[in-house]
């Protein structure tokens, strides 16, 4: 058992090329298990869509059991809301099989998006783009995973009771223009509990969006911590703190 839980340790934790090429595996995996949920809404449920999702949950189920099987704080990290979400993502997609209607609850598969920022160490030292764009890039990702999650919830709230609402198109349609407090009035969510909803995507997404926008507009920084004040903000030319003075070192790629 300890040479399985090594060998999967190499995997998730290592540095090697073949560890690497299995962190973007399952980004990769995570990206299409999206796609899938976006896909099936604009389909009828059929046999091959409850196999495809019983293999999906198959699959979280495993990698789900192998990080578990190498997490040195198993006990304590279980209730890490990205490790909660995925024990929820794993009986929504495997509930169709003993005949649980949980789609609802799939869309908390989305929260396992997050937990590849553990893989930011990768993307910098592969990709000089998302180096040079961490933060924004970072911001995007997370407006555009809070209106996954608020259009997955608009969709599955929705979509027997309110006839505007039929697939993942129309709630991203009603989820974007009550971000953006358009409000054509065309489609709305009826009801108290649908009123909140709005509310909600309101408030929360406009925040996010505020927060794009400053990453975007505000002068460019490179992210390096002050051996001496902790100041991690610096302009990219910087060769003292602002803050306390300290000479700095911050790595370039060399270029002036």
């Amino acid at each position: 058992m300890n040479g399985l839980a090594d060998r999967l340790r190499v995997y998730y934790e290592g540095n090697s090329e073949e560890a690497q090429r299995f962190r973007y595996g399952l980004l990769i995996f995570d990206v299409v298990t999206i796609l899938f949920i976006v896909a099936t809404s604009f389909t009828p449920r059929s046999i091959y869509v409850e196999i495809a999702d019983a293999a999906i949950g198959v699959l979280i189920l495993a990698d789900f059991a192998a990080r578990f099987a190498i997490d040195r704080n198993r006990f304590r990290n279980f209730i890490h809301p990205a490790n909660l979400a995925d024990i929820v993502a794993i009986v929504s997609f495997l509930a169709p099989v003993v005949g649980e209607g949980l789609g609802f609850l799939r869309i908390l598969r989305t929260v396992r998006l997050l937990r590849t920022y553990r893989t930011l160490e990768l993307f910098r030292q592969d990709f000089r783009f998302f180096r040079t764009h961490e933060e924004v890039i970072i911001a995007a990702v997370n407006l555009c995973v809070f209106i996954f999650i608020m259009t997955g919830l608009v969709y599955e709230t929705q979509r027997y009771t309110n006839e505007d609402i039929g697939n993942y198109a129309d709630a991203l349609y009603f989820t974007v223009t009550a971000l953006t407090t358009t409000g054509f009035g065309d489609i709305t969510l009826p009801g108290t509990g649908g009123r909140l909803l709005s509310v909600i995507v309101m408030i929360f997404g406009v925040t996010l969006f505020l927060r794009l926008a400053q990453v975007l507009f505000r002068p460019n920084k490179v992210t390096h911590e002050c051996k001496v004040c902790g100041l991690m903000r610096h302009d990219p030319d910087a060769v003292h703190c602002k803050h306390c003075g300290t000479i700095i070192h911050i790595a370039t790629e060399g270029q002036g």
